[in-house]
């Protein structure tokens, strides 16, 4: 199995991680910032994740908007921001799957507010 991390712009923690070593310390912010904006990775999960992620891949808040509205057209699901990062990555072709490879996403949806969706907004950026 080839796991690939996905992570907004504001979120990034695990590619800053990886790109800099174990230390990296971001400021969350963004969309997602309520569910995926740790500022650091721990030492536990970075020596884990450093060892079995394959890319940590990083996407916009608009691909996270465009991936809810999506996923809505497509299953009638409303997933929060940080829920449709790997939705988004796909979307985006910032994922691209190679010929014949099998894809699963995890998705997540209780950090969410449908509140601008549902009035065809498009939701404010907050860091948390």
């Amino acid at each position: 199995i080839r796991i690939v991390a996905v992570e907004t712009r504001g979120t990034a923690t695990l590619a800053a991680a990886l790109a800099t070593g174990p230390d990296a310390v971001i400021a969350p912010e963004g969309l997602a910032a309520g569910s995926l904006g740790a500022p650091r990775i721990g030492a536990l999960p970075y020596a884990i994740l450093a060892e079995r992620v394959a890319a940590a891949l990083v996407v916009s808040d608009a691909e996270l908007v465009d991936a809810q509205r999506r996923f809505w057209e497509a299953a009638r699901i409303f997933a929060e921001p940080g829920g449709v990062t790997a939705i988004a990555a796909l979307t985006s072709g910032r994922y691209r799957a190679a010929p014949g490879e099998r894809v699963g996403v995890l998705v997540c949806g209780g950090n969410a507010d449908p509140g601008w969706f549902v009035a065809g907004g498009a939701p404010e950026s907050r860091s948390e």
